[in-house]
């Protein structure tokens, strides 16, 4: 993916701080090269869809260069004596390294106590796939208030139920307020517009893929005549292309 050299005012004066999520070595190496990107999240979803077949080695290719910007990557046992023991592994690879874990297995069995172990241990854990204020507020309990973290609130999932995600993230905000080492992200980006929407919502971090980053870039307050007459251009050139004929 091309990252833009300019990047537009808007999206620079964000104060959201904007995430790549990826699992293309090539292309989270040049996110991560962008000033625009603060941290860097992937998830084994990603990593499958990416043909990555050696978790450890594509980990370390990537840790070879992102030492300075946070990175989160995901466990992905589903015991939580094994679940634990490859979150101390992944921690210990690198200081600007957190370790997803996701609010239950997938028995519906929750994972509340072993992120309390884990935090009070010292690692820095991304609780990851929470829906609810509910989920936010439990994890909030067992955090401790001196190591950071980071709780990752679906809000893209949420608005494919119909919901409204704004209202559900100001409130799950409120349930950080006491731990201000704690970020509250916002993940599953559908569309640009979501961009905005965790920036003016007070959110401290947005999670981006590479192809709503690329249109951010491109799109963000382009004039709407112009993208009017970009789209009639693209309509006319395809029919071109076919050869239609009536």
């Amino acid at each position: 993916m091309q990252i833009a050299k300019q990047i537009p005012a808007p999206i620079r004066d964000l104060r959201v701080h904007i995430y790549a999520d990826g699992a293309d070595v090539r292309s989270l190496l040049e996110l991560y090269r962008n000033p625009l990107i603060k941290g860097m999240t992937t998830n084994p979803t990603l990593m499958c869809k990416a043909g990555i077949a050696d978790y450890e080695r594509f980990a370390k290719e990537v840790l070879q260069e992102v030492v300075d910007k946070p990175i989160s990557f995901e466990v992905f046992s589903d015991d939580f004596p094994e679940m634990r023991r490859q979150a101390l592994k992944i921690s210990a690879w690198q200081k600007n390294v957190y370790v997803k874990i996701p609010i239950t297995n997938t028995r519906a069995e929750s994972s509340v106590p072993l992120i309390r172990e884990l935090s009070h241990e010292g690692v820095k854990v991304n609780v990851t796939a929470m829906l609810s204020v509910e989920q936010v507020r439990t994890v909030a309990e067992v955090l401790h208030p001196e190591v950071p973290a980071v709780a990752s609130l679906f809000c893209g999932r949420i608005a494919d139920t119909g919901r409204n995600p704004v209202p559900i993230i100001c409130e799950a905000l409120g349930e950080l307020r006491a731990l201000p080492k704690v970020e509250l992200l916002w993940a599953s980006v559908r569309e640009v517009l979501n961009i905005l929407q965790a920036d003016e919502s007070g959110v401290h971090i947005v999670t981006v893929g590479h192809e709503i980053l690329a249109k951010a870039l491109k799109l963000w307050a382009m004039d709407l005549d112009a993208l009017s007459l970009d789209t009639v251009r693209m309509f006319g050139n395809d029919a071109e292309k076919a050869g239609y004929t009536l």
